[in-house]
């Protein structure tokens, strides 16, 4: 099974957003996945910050809002 982050949650996420219809891009410094309307989110491999998961659903939220494609 394929690992997107060493954050449980943020793992989680990814999965389910595949899921939704995102699409999953490897990079040479950072993963990305993008969204249907087209916009890229960089996924945080290592966090460090204690609040990475809050951040990360906080950026796919204002992702989804902006096309007509909404994710929770």
């Amino acid at each position: 099974m394929k690992r997107y982050s060493n954050n449980k949650d943020i793992n989680n996420k990814v999965k389910d957003l595949l899921k939704l219809g995102w699409i999953y891009r490897s990079g040479k410094k950072h993963d990305a996945i993008i969204s249907p309307n087209g916009f890229r989110l960089s996924i945080p491999g290592t966090p460090s910050d204690r609040r990475s998961f809050s951040n990360f659903k906080r950026d796919v939220h204002h992702i989804a809002c902006k096309g007509s494609y909404y994710a929770v």
